[in-house]
């Protein structure tokens, strides 16, 4: 059925909308060279977004109130999330500067466009970051990193050999609560951290849900691009996308895991590492259009001996609730001297004084930012550090990788940090990367 949406629904969008800006493929001559951004401190930043569905359609009422940026393209193979979001922009300038676009290398291709969001399905995520980054363009590009981990390697070439200003979409780096939860941990005030537990989202599975024509304002070929020809079916292409394994690792990573998971990498000082071992358990549903696991139990092992315990929040209730919090959506550190348990808009520890500890000039103090696009915009005007650079995307997209390839094998794997690839186990190892429609590749 097609979606009916007028100015109010986009303002207010929450749940429905096709969530992609895809394109015609294309091989990309992996020599082209282009110079990064012309942003200077006191320049306009020309914005350009790639997505409008629900998570790129917020974005662009967000981005569009910052006073040193102008929304100048928009791109989106759904056209009314796209002319919709071309109509909003000018209309909040009074002007037609703003142009729209089907294809995402058309707009890249615009020498005056500085900076990006990338708010795609994620089976798209690392072909339009890697072009953004040959074209020059800073991006905020919304989590994960990766569809599979070799795009992870590839996305970090692309990031480091064209110099651009990269900022992952894992916002709570810039919430005050998680970052003082971690800097709890970093300075041993809950005396030798022993275990962090994670609790993530799940999800209701569905029944196999009927084909049905393609609706005339999208164009499905290019909303698949990369991923498998499948026959269309309006949840496909709806922000489940992120529960069907053709174009996401599910509620491990895209739909909500990586965001604890990276706050974890950064309690335990692993933003260059992460865990050596991994471990664990899951269910898939075996009929439906959702695919990816469903409930889960993981258990990564760090070289220092630290304990992540990585659990659906249905499974991880028992782990959690008996610390007498409010839900198991959160993450929590477990120390020999005390714990201290996070989530959004949350924070407990005991003892309760850990609450009111101050952290010293001579203690561990983690970068502060309490605005992730400001950071971003702030990194592209002045170079300053980003609060969640590439590397860092990497390394936490990596443990979502591990869980989820340890569980569909269900084999405890060894994992080399420096190497990037499993210990002798080659199985494992093909499970790294993953085919691509033709013509599209890495």
């Amino acid at each position: 059925m097609k979606i009916q949406q007028n100015r109010r629904q986009f303002l207010k969008r929450s749940v429905a909308g096709t969530a992609g800006a895809l394109v015609f493929p294309t091989i990309l001559p992996a020599g082209v060279f282009a110079a990064p951004g012309r942003t200077l401190p006191n320049d306009m930043i020309n914005f350009g977004l790639i997505g409008v569905g629900e998570m790129g359609s917020g974005h662009l009422r967000s981005f569009i109130e910052y006073d040193d940026i102008r929304v100048k393209a928009i791109c989106d193979v759904n056209s009314e999330d796209r002319d919709l979001a071309v109509e909003f922009a000018n209309k909040r300038y009074g002007s037609q500067e703003c142009t729209g676009y089907n294809d995402f290398r058309d707009l890249l291709a615009r020498k005056d466009i500085d900076a990006v969001l990338i708010a795609v399905p994620d089976h798209w995520h690392s072909l339009i970051g890697m072009e953004a980054a040959r074209q020059g363009k800073h991006m905020y590009y919304e989590k994960p990193l990766s569809l599979f981990f070799r795009e992870c390697q590839a996305m970090r070439q692309a990031i480091n050999r064209y110099g651009v200003v990269f900022q992952h979409g894992t916002q709570q780096r810039s919430d005050e609560r998680f970052r003082f939860a971690c800097e709890l941990a970093r300075n041993e005030k809950l005396g030798t951290l022993d275990t962090i537990t994670i609790g993530s989202a799940s999800y209701t599975p569905v029944g196999v849900q009927p084909e049905e024509p393609v609706p005339d304002w999208l164009d499905y070929d290019l909303w698949l691009g990369p991923a498998p020809q499948v026959p269309y079916t309006h949840l496909r292409c709806t922000r489940n996308f992120t529960l069907i394994y053709d174009h996401s690792v599910g509620c491990i990573s895209g739909a909500y895991g990586i965001h604890h998971v990276d706050i974890a990498q950064w309690a335990v000082d692993a933003d260059l590492t992460g865990p050596v071992e991994v471990e664990g358990r899951g269910s898939i549903p075996e009929e439906g259009l959702y695919d990816t696991i469903h409930t889960w139990e993981a258990l990564h092992t760090y070289a220092n001996g630290v304990k992540l315990r990585y659990i659906d929040h249905i499974s991880a209730r028992k782990q959690i609730l008996r610390f007498n919090v409010p839900n198991s959506m959160g993450i929590l550190f477990e120390g020999n001297k005390g714990w201290v348990y996070v989530a959004r808009g949350y924070i407990d520890a005991e003892p309760k004084s850990l609450l009111k500890t101050i952290i010293g000039p001579d203690e561990i103090q983690l970068p502060r930012s309490n605005d992730h696009r400001r950071n971003f915009l702030d990194a592209v005007r002045t170079g300053s550090p980003v609060m969640c650079p590439i590397e860092t995307a990497v390394r936490s997209d990596t443990v979502c990788h591990q869980a989820d390839i340890a569980i569909r094998l269900g084999q405890k794997l060894q994992w080399d940090p420096v190497k990037e690839e499993f210990i002798n186990n080659p199985a494992a190892n093909r499970m790294l990367s993953r085919p691509m429609r033709s013509p599209w590749h890495l």
